[in-house]
């Protein structure tokens, strides 16, 4: 197997078991293991007998880290990045850390592993692979409703803690009624749930169970209220305005919630 300088290692984010064979083997094998929460990360370590040295590598002192990561590598000593659970650099410390190293021509790879999600996603049936990924939600909610209208006709996949999820789902009913939501806690885990409804269903059903564990949401795009041929026809006005593919499937997405990918695609299709 092909050495590289710094590795970037998923781990589970709930079964143990979902590790990977290479990641045991890389974790075995590196010389120092960076990861957040180190009390988090000994608990897996000592699970599968890897006696690799950890150093802390936060939020918090990420870019102070970063000159003793650089001189650990100059050194010949080989690294890997994990974070508590699942990919790093998905809502975890990381991106200035692998930006560095690039410019000092390191070697990195990532691993394949634990997300949770692509986990999440692989749940939910929905039209289209398109979805825009906000990691965590801003906490105002002007910002909330800002994301909620601009993204109205795509997939919006969020990440969520338990005692702001309430209020979150309470924005999106006021702000779109009729969405469908679907939200998954404690993937992979004993108590793994996926609840789907509409805003104020979740709300309710939460109401009466209790609400633990890690979180991921995605609020459904929006169906065009537009048939095909009147889809088609407001797309042959817009090319005669001489309006780009690009530009068409942003109005008419925006005026009609018509799928952007969906709209482009039928664009280019029609090119005379």
């Amino acid at each position: 197997m092909k050495e590289f300088d710094f590795y970037i290692v998923p781990t589970p984010i709930g079964n143990l078991g979902d590790i990977t064979l290479r990641a045991i083997e890389v974790l075995k094998s590196v010389d120092i293991i960076a990861c957040e929460d180190m009390r988090v990360t000994q608990k897996l370590l000592n699970h599968f007998s890897i006696s690799t040295k950890c150093i802390s590598y936060h939020k918090f002192n990420e870019k102070e880290r970063l000159e003793k990561f650089v001189e650990l590598l100059n050194e010949g000593k080989k690294i890997a990045l994990v974070s508590d659970a699942g990919t790093p650099l998905f809502c975890d410390p990381g991106s200035i850390l692998v930006e560095k190293l690039r410019k000092h021509n390191f070697s990195i790879t990532a691993l394949a592993g634990a997300n949770a999600v692509a986990t999440f996603l692989s749940q939910n049936a929905r039209e289209g692979e398109d979805f825009f990924f906000s990691g965590f939600l801003p906490k105002s909610k002007s910002q909330i409703e800002l994301i909620l209208k601009k993204y109205k006709s795509t997939n919006i996949v969020f990440y969520e803690s338990p005692n702001r999820l309430i209020n979150t789902l309470e924005i999106i009913a006021s702000c779109r009624e009729s969405a469908k939501v679907s939200v998954g806690r404690e993937l992979t885990k004993v108590f793994e749930e996926i609840t789907t409804g509409t805003a104020q269903d979740i709300i309710s059903h939460f109401e009466k169970n209790i609400l633990k564990g890690e979180i991921v949401a995605m609020v459904y795009a929006e169906k065009s209220n537009l048939c095909d041929d009147d889809l088609s026809e407001k797309i042959e006005k817009l090319k005669n305005k001489n309006f780009s593919a690009k530009e068409i499937s942003v109005i008419l997405s925006e005026l009609y919630g018509a799928g952007k990918n969906e709209v482009y695609k039928m664009v280019l299709e029609n090119k005379d």
